[in-house]
């Protein structure tokens, strides 16, 4: 049973699956300790080759100030890896740094196999780490020729995460852990400048599952240190769509993007079936890739800009105005 936006969530279970093998669906408050597949038990249970082919986990890290979005992930794809990060100058409208790389199988990237624990990829003397320090602070660092990140964000003190855990059409089963917004310190090197970080947001996104062959969404993600909101239409269905007001995490329905795919630059219009968010993004620039492999292939535009609008904790309560909030939308086909 999914949590009314008045109904508090429950409490994140401790192992996904449990330990009867049998994967307790819907949102939760709080961090898992364990995300384990090979437990899982019938109907959702897979054969060993089975998840080594359709076992995806990805780490991804919004660094966002007034004038600088970064972004950047780590991907484990089960038969091989990837990892991207960019800087974008939001001033200037545009990219001043980008980084991107295939690995090999075994070798490049080293994706968390638990939410708490530390991923990297190496490549050729490039680098890039999200790392704990301690219970509550991470580290992010990346040397990737001129382009160079040494931040670092605290999580204690801020509303809680949310884990996302649900079936998965085409597939077996997938989780997520969406964090709220931390506040963020350190420096970017990037385009011949030096940015620094000191008063922006950080959030993360942790997600491990056992996805189809070929996945698809839309997404749509901002945070400041009061009020954050995560969003996502497609493989997913409403699972991870969440509202950070005030300290509070707020369940929300589906969400509907309204945009223009072969004008994706152009605003959008985001809503959800509740009543409670309703917002319009109006992009600065954009970071896209496409890449086509043997057997595999990956197409997503990530606009970066901001958002004004209103949220609502309940569908009796006053809107909370929203006005230029920095954020992304997302695009995203994969056939992995």
């Amino acid at each position: 049973m999914t949590a009314s936006p008045s109904q508090p969530l429950p409490t994140a279970p401790r192992q996904v699956p449990g330990p009867d093998g049998v994967p307790r669906f819907g949102r939760f408050t709080g961090a898992t300790e364990t995300i384990d597949w090979a437990r899982l038990d019938a109907p959702y249970a897979r054969s060993a080759f089975w998840r080594r082919t359709h076992h995806k986990r990805w780490h991804y890290v919004a660094l966002t100030t007034d004038v600088l979005f970064c972004g950047m992930a780590i991907v484990d794809l089960g038969w091989s890896n990837t990892a991207f990060a960019y800087a974008f100058d939001r001033r200037l409208g545009k990219e001043v740094a980008a980084y991107s790389q295939n690995g090999l199988p075994g070798l490049g990237a080293q994706v968390a196999q638990q939410p708490g624990q530390g991923s990297a990829f190496h490549w050729l003397g490039n680098r890039i780490a999200i790392q704990p320090l301690g219970a509550q602070r991470r580290q992010v660092l990346l040397h990737c020729g001129n382009f160079r990140i040494d931040a670092e964000f605290d999580a204690s003190g801020t509303a809680p995460v949310l884990l996302a855990v649900g079936p998965i059409c085409g597939g077996s089963v997938h989780a997520t852990q969406k964090s709220p917004g931390m506040p963020l310190s350190g420096k970017v090197q990037a385009g011949g400048r030096t940015y620094d970080l000191r008063g922006g947001v950080a959030s993360t996104d942790y997600s491990n599952g056992l996805l189809a062959r070929r996945t698809a969404w839309r997404w749509a993600s901002a945070h400041s240190l009061k009020l954050g909101f995560n969003l996502q239409d497609g493989y997913f269905e409403d699972r991870e769509n969440a509202l950070w007001l005030d300290g509070q995490l707020i369940p929300l329905a589906q969400a509907r993007f309204e945009y223009d795919p072969a004008n994706p630059l152009a605003p959008w219009h985001i809503h959800t079936d509740d009543g409670l968010l309703d917002l319009h993004f109006t992009p600065e620039g954009a970071r896209r890739e496409n890449k086509r492999l043997l057997i595999a292939a990956s197409r997503y535009i990530q606009p970066v800009g901001t958002f004004s609008g209103w949220v609502k904790p309940a569908p009796d309560a006053p809107p909370r105005v929203v006005e230029r909030l920095a954020g992304v939308t997302e695009d995203h086909f994969s056939r992995w």
